[in-house]
């Protein structure tokens, strides 16, 4: 593994158009500051420095910018699905036409390597690619009515004004797949930014005003101190119909709790512990390389990322030495420099939980084969990317979600045995394995208590895709088909009086 050392030299980015950098937030189509004039600092993980400042908006503020989203909803639920979509591609065109910009900024504020940002990029636009193909299919149904006479049939309408709430590990992806469908359903929104990345939502939102999405109909409010409040403002206001929440299992318990007060539709995306596995039947240098990017995507700072390795027992050992060879070629930096795959965790907090799932693994046993400390030589937020064997189900990492680049590797000998550890958790979000088997396959997949399975991948996030969880993980689905339904609401309409006979008369 090798560790830049370069960690003095990194300057500010250049955005090849420097009015995407915006400081403020966006309500009902202006750039506002919150109305106390306070403001929250923002600092990039690579270095520690402050990138900027943004509005700490508190309940005020917020409550203006849902009564902006409420006086647009009017107009904006009767355009048709053909306008939403042309609105959502021109969106789409924009993202992409300005993709450097925003891999530099999602760099810049989350910390991840340029070639991870772009990416991100890639992935967070095709959902407004994705929906706006979806925006005039929302089909309703003709359904045979029981009583002669009777015609029934459905219509779909939007929800209305929609909340949604996003995290920092995928700055720009995590809105766009909660806005996309929204939009595209006829609803207005009111977005909360992130506190650790809000400089790529509000570069979103110049995207929208430049795209010609209506006023009030996308709206940016920005806090850090103040997160609590503002989460409290979106669930218990009436005039929200609608919260889309990712985050971690506390918090969403937390605003679905505060939202039983208007009996909200809701969808959560919540906390992870992804069982990945390998059968001794696997293609190793597949399963090795799906390993690799499912643990490692973003430092493994994503929800869907390998959580607990289960290796069975007879290729153990050679999985566990290919595997530390792999993470031996990462090269550890700040995200800007040339050749860098990993940049740093997004802050001390994140370390420290990091840390503390190593001294738990090692002091029960475990043997580290590379990593396993912080790199200070860097800067205060960089963890090594570590390997450790010999993992245990009574250690802190087989229940808990590390959130960082630390590699568990379990051993298993039966497919019994390594469903019912896969299932020992609270959690269901995503689960992976490899297995040339076919049978074995549908055998696990089904066995696998998640959302989502991935077979003989490591990477299966898609806009075409849905995405979500079972158990703690939370409920609805974000992509796909599904997504947009999660902001329409079904309408059904009889008509009576139809059952008369044919008239002979002229």
């Amino acid at each position: 593994m090798a560790v830049s050392r370069h960690y003095a030299s990194t300057s500010t980015p250049q955005l090849n158009d420097p009015s995407l950098f915006k400081s403020l937030a966006y309500v009902n189509g202006e750039w506002v500051s919150a109305k106390s004039g306070k403001t929250f600092e923002v600092t990039d993980p690579a270095t520690g420095k402050v990138i900027g400042d943004m509005p700490e908006m508190d309940k005020g503020d917020v409550e203006i910018a849902i009564k902006a989203a409420k006086d647009a909803l009017s107009a904006f639920r009767k355009t048709t699905g053909r306008e939403r979509s042309r609105m959502l591609r021109k969106w789409f065109q924009l993202i992409m036409d300005n993709a450097d910009d925003f891999a530099k900024l999602i760099t810049w504020e989350n910390g991840k390597s340029l070639t991870d940002a772009k990416g991100e990029v890639s992935y967070g636009a095709g959902f407004f690619e994705w929906f706006a193909e979806e925006a005039p299919r929302t089909y309703g149904e003709t359904i045979p009515a029981t009583i002669p006479g009777n015609r029934v049939f459905t219509i779909k309408e939007p929800v209305g004004v929609a909340a949604a709430v996003s995290v920092w590990n995928f700055p720009l992806a995590m809105l766009t797949r909660k806005v996309a469908p929204a939009l595209a359903a006829g609803c207005t929104v009111v977005a909360k930014s992130p506190g650790e990345t809000p400089f790529t939502s509000a570069a979103l939102a110049e995207m929208a005003h430049r795209a010609g999405i209506p006023k009030g109909v996308f709206n940016v409010v920005t806090g850090m101190k103040n997160s609590p409040e503002i989460g409290e403002t979106l669930t218990t206001n009436p005039i929200v119909k609608k919260v889309s929440f990712t985050g971690s299992t506390g918090v969403g318990k937390l605003l679905m709790k505060q939202s039983s007060s208007t009996l909200k539709k809701l969808s959560f995306e919540l906390g992870g512990n992804a069982p990945f596995i390998v059968f001794d039947d696997a293609d190793l240098e597949a399963a090795v390389n799906g390993a690799i990017t499912s643990k490692f995507r973003g430092s493994g700072q994503t929800c869907v990322c390998a959580n607990r390795i289960y290796i069975q027992s007879g290729i153990y050992d050679e999985f566990a030495n290919l595997f530390a060879e792999k993470v031996k070629s990462f090269k550890v930096g700040p995200g800007y420099e040339e050749g860098v795959t990993h940049g740093p965790l997004i802050h001390d907090r994140a370390i420290s939980k990091v840390q503390a799932h190593v001294d738990d693994a090692i002091a029960q046993g475990g043997k580290v084969l590379i990593g396993g400390q912080k790199l200070p030589e860097l800067g205060s937020n960089y963890f090594a990317p570590t390997v450790i064997r010999d993992m245990r189900n009574d250690m802190k990492l087989a229940h808990e979600e590390t959130f960082g680049p630390v590699a568990g590797l379990f051993k298993f000998d039966t497919e019994a045995e390594v469903a019912a550890l896969s299932n020992d958790t609270d959690v269901g979000l995503a689960g992976y394995f490899f297995s040339k088997d076919i049978q074995r396959c549908y055998r696990i997949a089904e066995a696998l208590e998640v959302g989502m399975v991935g077979i003989n991948t490591g990477l299966i996030s898609d806009p075409a895709a849905p995405f979500g969880g079972v158990k703690e993980s939370g409920f609805g689905r974000e992509g796909s088909k599904l997504g947009i339904d999660e902001y329409l609401t079904t309408k059904m309409i009889t008509l009576g009086g139809m059952g008369q006979e044919l008239q002979n008369s002229g």
